[in-house]
């Protein structure tokens, strides 16, 4: 018997839509906070998680109230002088809305697709509508001391405690977004340190501790 291409195109796309949620179903990472942590281990653990939060991967989308995503990084040298980092190309700028209705969403280079590889220099993609970090989650230029302040402030950080965070991590990579592309972008591009799993460790380390914060 023969099924018409339409059909077999649409069996396709059911059958990868099944897989994709057999493999959702487990978490991509455990939180397992430790039963107890000194300041010292806990700004131990803030070091690597400034690492990570102020890595390109990260910081080129946490941007402030200018709107405007960065490309840092070695994949996109030349820079500016006096600078290791330009604006996003053909002059993006997301708007109040952080997604660019105001003028180009980020979702017409930017599509939307469980599948995080794509090929170098073409726009990356994830599970997620693509758009900038809230302005008050800014990230790109901050000291450690200013990231940690942001991190530990409810009012900046989604109304989250530290399991919050942990919390926010694991789904937000259960639905293939933004985190877990940080440490999966394909095309060359470098990824974010350490893994996902050692980035929720260091988070519950680091809220064990009390959230200790490193001096300016």
């Amino acid at each position: 018997m023969k099924f018409p291409i339409l059909s077999v195109a649409l069996l396709s796309i059911s059958l990868a839509s099944l897989t994709f949620a057999a493999e959702s179903s487990a978490p991509i990472a455990d939180i397992n906070p430790p039963a107890s942590a000194t300041v010292a281990e806990g700004l131990e653990a803030f070091s690597r998680i400034f690492e990570v939060t102020s890595h390109p991967r990260c910081a080129n989308c946490h941007v402030g109230e200018d709107n405007r995503p960065r490309w840092s990084g070695p994949s996109y040298a030349p820079f500016p002088p006096g600078q290791d980092w330009r604006y996003h190309g053909m002059n993006i700028n997301a708007g109040d809305s952080r997604i660019g209705v105001e003028t180009m969403p980020c979702s017409a280079c930017h599509q939307t697709t469980p599948d995080l590889e794509s090929k170098p220099h073409t726009p990356p993609h994830f599970g997620i509508d693509w758009q900038l970090a809230p302005a008050q989650f800014e990230w790109f230029g901050k000291s450690p001391s200013e990231i940690c302040a942001q991190l530990k402030d409810p009012t900046r950080n989604g109304a989250r405690d530290w399991q919050g965070l942990a919390h926010h991590l694991v789904d937000d990579a259960g639905h293939r977004g933004p985190v877990l592309w940080g440490w999966n972008p394909s095309g060359n591009r470098e990824a974010a340190p350490y893994s996902l799993q050692q980035h929720v460790d260091d988070i519950t380390i680091w809220g064990v501790a009390g959230q200790p914060c490193p001096a300016e």
